[in-house]
C-alpha cells in the first residue's frame, strides 16, 4: 500500500468529489479513481459505493479513512521530527519590530505563519530603528520590521510592506485638537514625545526635527505606553502612524492627519533582511505581513 493511495483516499473522502480531490492532488480525476480501486484491490475490501456521481463509504471505509487520518498526521510529525534533529533542533527565526508601531498586523502574520511553518519558532524584539539595524547588522535578529530611514543597502533584501499615513495625537484640551488637518509649522511652540533611550535620545531628535520639522522642546518616553500617559496629561504631542492603534473616538486624545504642502505625511515601512541569508521563512513571513498591510 502507497502512502499517496492514503492521501488520495482522504482527499476523496475530504472534498466529497474525485474531481474536486483530483485538482488538490494535481492529478487527473481518472488517476485519482484507479489509485482507489489499486487500494481497494490490495486491502481485499470496498471503501466506497460508487453511485453515478456521488459515492459513500462502506463500514470499511469509514474505519480506513479514521484510521489514514491518524497514520498521515503522525507521518508529518515523524518528518519534522527529522527536521529538527538535522537541523540540531526546533528551527527558528528572529524578528524585530519598530517599538512605535502597532502590532495588529505582526500578530495576525505571526499567527498564519505558524500554521504554514510550524517546524519554526519565532522569536520577537523590539527597538527603534537604530537599535534594529544594530541587530540586524550582528545578526542578533533575521529580519527587521522598520521605517525607512537610510537610502536601500544592497546588502540587504528591501521588502517594501506600506506607507503609514502619519498622525499627531493630541489632548482634546489643547486648542489645536479643533483642528482636522494640522502642519509642522503648527506644532512649533508644543513639545514634541519621542520614544527612546538616554542613548538616542539626540540622534532621535535630528531625526525627527530634519523629517519631520517638530520645534526645539522635546520630551522622551521608553514606550509607546509612556509617551500616551504623557499625551493624556496634556504634556505635548505624540506622531503615530496608521496600524498603531489610531485613537479614534477617544474622549481624552484626538488624532489629526499631519499635513505638509496640501499632502499627508507618510512613512514606507519595510521588512529587512541580509541578502546572503538564504532562509524561505524570512520571505514567506514578508510576504504574509504585506497581505495584512494591504
Amino acid at each position: 500500500m502507497l502512502l499517496k493511495q492514503m492521501e488520495y483516499f482522504v482527499a476523496v473522502v475530504n472534498c466529497n468529489s474525485f474531481t474536486e480531490a483530483a485538482e488538490e492532488c494535481f492529478i487527473s480525476q481518472s488517476a485519482i479513481s484507479q489509485q482507489i480501486m489499486s487500494l481497494e484491490d490490495e486491502l481485499g475490501a470496498k471503501l466506497l459505493i460508487r453511485e453515478k456521481r456521488k459515492f459513500t463509504l462502506t463500514e470499511a471505509g469509514d474505519y480506513f479513512y479514521h484510521q489514514s487520518l491518524i497514520v498521515l498526521e503522525e507521518v508529518e510529525q515523524i518528518k519534522l521530527q527529522t527536521l529538527r534533529i538535522a537541523n540540531g533542533g526546533r528551527s527558528e527565526i528572529k524578528i524585530g519590530y519598530l517599538i512605535t508601531c502597532g502590532i495588529e498586523e505582526l500578530t495576525s502574520a505571526f499567527s498564519q505563519f505558524t500554521e504554514q511553518h510550524p517546524d519554526t519558532q519565532i522569536q520577537v524584539e523590539k527597538g527603534n530603528h537604530e537599535d534594529l539595524f544594530r541587530m540586524l547588522q550582528t545578526n542578533q535578529i533575521d529580519v527587521a520590521i522598520n521605517d525607512q530611514r537610510r537610502a536601500f543597502s544592497d546588502e540587504y533584501v528591501n521588502f517594501e510592506l506600506a506607507k503609514a499615513n502619519v498622525f499627531v495625537e493630541i489632548n482634546r484640551k489643547n486648542h489645536l485638537s479643533a483642528l482636522d488637518t494640522i502642519t509642522p509649522a503648527d506644532l512649533k511652540k508644543l513639545p514634541c514625545i519621542l520614544i527612546a533611550t538616554k542613548e538616542q535620545q539626540q540622534e532621535e531628535r535630528e531625526y525627527y526635527k530634519t523629517i519631520f520639522g517638530i520645534g526645539e522642546e522635546v520630551l522622551y518616553a521608553e514606550s509607546l505606553e509612556e509617551a500616551r500617559l504623557l499625551v493624556a496629561g496634556n504634556r505635548g504631542y505624540f506622531l503615530v502612524e496608521s496600524g498603531t492603534a489610531i485613537m479614534t473616538g477617544n474622549e481624552y486624545v484626538k488624532d489629526i492627519p499631519l499635513f505638509r504642502n496640501g499632502e499627508q505625511i507618510a512613512k514606507q515601512y519595510c521588512a529587512f533582511w541580509k541578502k546572503d541569508n538564504h532562509r524561505e521563512q524570512l520571505k514567506s513571513f514578508a510576504e504574509l505581513l504585506l497581505e495584512q498591510f494591504k
